[in-house]
């Protein structure tokens, strides 16, 4: 008597389901390997799904890239929004506590600096979609640095916002090419709070 030979089980995984591994393994490929160096291949396997699959869930590569950039940015504006909620009556405060959040973020194990600088880096051409993503997240995060300067009380709050933006952008490279945990990053929080004292000399405004 021969056995009847059964075949797999074939796993069904519901698209909601398959969406956000998907979007899982995006995440966490394209952050620590690259967007272009990630083919489609390489987040179905790590997603858990095939390549149909995928493909019945984003339309292209440069869908999952856009949706990656989605993801970040919302992801940033939730560490900034954590760090101002800390002192919500004190700008001042409020620019201190972030870029000490900054810093602690970048000495994590497996912190890959800025998504959107590393995507720059990855896309030549201004014009893709992915580099105007970026180039909008910059100059969001700028607008509200400046609105912090202003509420700080800074004499030019343009000159001021642009100083520590231009500050941050050097410390999200240095934290790439210093060894991991070296004390430059550490010396972050001073800087910036040394260029908003410097720049502040009007009365703080919006504080209890």
């Amino acid at each position: 008597m021969t056995k009847t030979a059964t075949k797999p089980v074939r796993k069904v995984i519901h698209g909601p389901i398959a969406q956000s591994q998907i979007l899982d393994a995006v995440d966490e490929l394209f952050y620590m390997e690259g967007a272009r160096a990630v083919g489609v291949d390489a987040v179905a396997r790590h997603a858990g799904v095939n390549k149909m699959c995928l493909y019945r869930q984003f339309e292209s590569k440069e869908s999952l890239l856009l949706r990656y950039l989605e993801r970040r940015h919302q992801r940033f504006w939730d560490y900034v929004q954590a760090s101002l909620d800390q002192h919500p009556d004190d700008p001042r405060e409020q620019l201190r506590q972030f870029f000490s959040d900054v810093t602690a973020r970048m000495q994590q194990p497996g912190y890959r600096g800025c998504a959107f600088i590393n995507i720059a880096v990855e896309f030549p051409d201004r014009a893709h979609p992915a580099r105007q993503f970026v180039a909008d997240n910059k100059e969001r995060f700028l607008a509200k640095l400046q609105d912090l300067a202003a509420q700080s009380g800074a004499a030019n709050p343009q000159a001021l916002a642009y100083s520590i933006a231009l500050l941050l952008e050097g410390a999200y490279s240095a934290s790439q090419t210093y060894p991991a945990g070296h004390p430059i990053l550490a010396t972050l929080p001073q800087a910036a709070m040394a260029m908003v004292d410097a720049a502040c000399t009007e009365p703080v405004t919006g504080t209890k």
